[in-house]
């Protein structure tokens, strides 16, 4: 069977490619979505739902100044969401912490910090605090918190509702949205677009694609020459009951959503396709959270779960044009919630060469050919 499609298709319809597509109907375009199946390793579904920029970029300042750029596009982007979708992301931009029990951890951390301010020169805002500090500011911190950093710029929001919310958004702007459509093959056509197999075997045309399936990006990317191997990080997670009182803060690692339960996470680990959580991980997390805040030795856990976050070599992400196929785009990167406003403004201009179009050269894969050759 063959279907004329829209003139761009999105594979992966998940928040970064939710986002891009959003950005794309906004600016006109056609646009269908292509998400897979239910079974497909999703990091949309399991992500801590943070706005994040503590050390984000200290060692790339590219991706420092890209991240303080959406970290300043999101109360507008929150709005948007809004109106588009009638949903409330309920979104908090009052600051997070970074909490340290350990002091060489923590020096190491200040001096990533140091740095990633200087390559954000007057934009940088953040600041360190000691132990006692913290605990003439939050009461009940524990005694063993040895410092943590303070950023005003972080925040948080309700990451399900806000997937949610850009599935109607996108649809509301005119997008097609397909579930269940996991394609299998890019095949390239000779007079330009490109024809995609789907696993039911039903054939679609676009004229151009762009590739955001996260995990699922890595079996197809080769169709359209691109080179970047995407990897799983395992992230781990508990879920508390629901609380009536408000934690005095919000922090990477402990973080209540709007509905009154905490999340407690920050965990990484390598472990190939498997998200299963494990005991000890989940020992250790309720272990660093009644460590930071004792009065949450008493609230029962009542879910955990992993999930896979999507790495690309260096951690970065990952926008690539293919010099191959023109018309084919890679866009990966694991801080999808964080760089959703870019992904859904300047980056669809970027995928469209608009004037004056955004130079995202410092996101191109060619960089891990040229730190191979080095």
């Amino acid at each position: 069977m063959h279907q004329r499609t829209p003139e761009i298709t999105i594979i992966g319809g998940g928040i970064v490619g939710l986002s891009v597509a959003l950005g794309l109907l906004q600016a006109g375009r056609t646009v269908q979505v292509l998400d897979g199946a239910d079974g497909d390793a999703r990091a949309s579904q399991g992500n801590f739902g943070l706005i994040w920029g503590q050390g984000k970029g200290w060692n790339f300042a590219p991706y420092a100044n890209w991240t303080m750029d959406a970290l300043a596009a999101w109360p507008a982007f929150a709005q948007l969401l809004q109106e588009l979708s009638g949903i409330n992301l309920a979104l908090d931009q009052s600051g997070g912490y970074e909490f340290f029990t350990d002091v060489q951890e923590m020096a190491g951390f200040t001096a990533e910090m140091t740095q990633q301010a200087s390559h954000l020169g007057n934009r940088a805002s953040y600041e360190m605090l000691s132990g006692d500090d913290l605990r003439s500011q939050l009461p009940g911190l524990g005694p063993k918190v040895v410092g943590a950093s303070f950023s005003p710029r972080d925040g948080h929001l309700n990451p399900l509702r806000f997937l949610r919310a850009l599935r109607i958004a996108v649809q509301n702007a005119g997008g097609r949205l397909r579930t269940g459509a996991s394609v299998t093959t890019i095949s390239p056509q000779p007079r330009g677009g490109f024809a995609l197999t789907l696993a039911s075997a039903e054939v679609l045309h676009s004229d151009q694609v762009v590739l955001c399936a996260g995990l699922g990006s890595a079996p197809l990317a080769g169709d359209l020459g691109f080179t970047t191997q995407v990897k799983p990080q395992l992230g781990e997670l508990l879920i508390t009951e629901k609380l009536g009182v408000r934690l005095p803060f919000l922090s990477s690692t402990i973080r209540q959503v709007d509905e009154g339960g905490v999340q407690i996470g920050g965990t990484k680990a390598d472990a190939g396709i498997d998200d299963r959580e494990s005991l000890r991980v989940m020992s250790d997390l309720a272990r660093h959270a009644v460590t930071v805040l004792p009065a949450l030795a008493d609230v029962r856990v009542v879910r955990a779960w992993g999930a896979l976050r999507v790495m690309s070599p260096d951690g970065y992400p990952v926008y690539a044009k293919s010099a191959a196929h023109p018309g084919a785009f890679l866009v990966t990167c694991h801080s999808g919630v964080t760089l959703a406003p870019l992904h859904a403004s300047v980056l669809a201009d970027w995928i469209l060469n608009t004037s004056p179009t955004p130079d995202l050269e410092a996101f191109d894969e060619c960089r891990f050919a040229l730190s191979h050759a080095a």
